[in-house]
């Protein structure tokens, strides 16, 4: 398998991404969509950042490269938000329905789940390659370490933001919503879509089109995850 290239030092560091998911976390009503999201991305950021320093990653730099690119497709669409720009159509049902009451903390959740593998992800793996000169291939170690880690934690987050009996559980219309969405499944169509962007790449136009559409389901996706419920 080739080797990546030396990583540049504009992306040699998590600290800056890890730094502006906590001042969001810290200005953001806890209540708010993006809120809930932002607070699970920071324990996975931070999650990778400790793997990274005890040496879990088979190339740290690949991996610090591949974490930045992708908490930066995170940050760029909070920013566009802010800045009155339109963010990606991924992103547009969580910001839409951030503070509708009749949306739980686990839609919003993984919501931003879904947006950020479904469609973040992808595109982050293609930047990465651009950038050390490797295929997406180099980075399949990294970005199955990710993934796992993104497993467990959408795991726990289920645990925590869905508590109560087994019986209640079942008859809770969130289950049945819930149910139809797999992190497994999106993180296997992300990787596919990954190399078909990679493929694609000389062909700009059709590159763009895929990854339009690409954007477009996955916000589809988001919208059905948020459909709001009773209590």
């Amino acid at each position: 398998m080739a080797h990546c290239e030396q990583v540049p030092a504009t992306v040699r560091t998590v600290d800056t991404v890890l730094a502006r998911m906590r001042v969001l976390d810290a200005t953001l009503p806890a209540r708010d969509g993006v809120a809930v999201f932002n607070r699970v991305y920071l324990t996975v950021t931070e999650a990778v950042d400790r793997h990274i320093d005890g040496g879990r990653f088979p190339d740290a730099g690949s991996a610090i490269a591949l974490d930045v690119r992708f908490a930066q497709r995170y940050l760029s669409a909070v920013d566009a938000l802010e800045d009155g720009r339109r963010p990606p159509a991924c992103w547009r049902p969580l910001f839409q329905f951030r503070r509708h009451p009749g949306v739980r903390p686990l839609q919003f959740a993984l919501a931003g789940i879904n947006a950020h593998i479904g469609h973040d992800l992808a595109l982050a793996v293609v930047d990465t390659c651009r950038t050390l000169g490797c295929e997406p291939v180099d980075l399949e170690d990294e970005f199955d370490r990710v993934g796992d880690l993104l497993v467990t934690l959408e795991e726990r987050v289920r645990e925590e933001l869905m508590p109560g009996p087994d019986l209640l559980q079942i008859a809770d219309p969130l289950t049945h919503l819930l149910g139809s969405w797999s992190l497994d499944r999106a993180r296997d169509a992300t990787w596919a879509a990954a190399r078909a962007l990679w493929a694609l790449r000389r062909l700009p136009d059709v590159a763009g089109e895929f990854a339009d559409r690409l954007d477009a389901v996955v916000g589809f996706a988001g919208r059905m995850l948020l459909t709001p419920l009773p209590d």
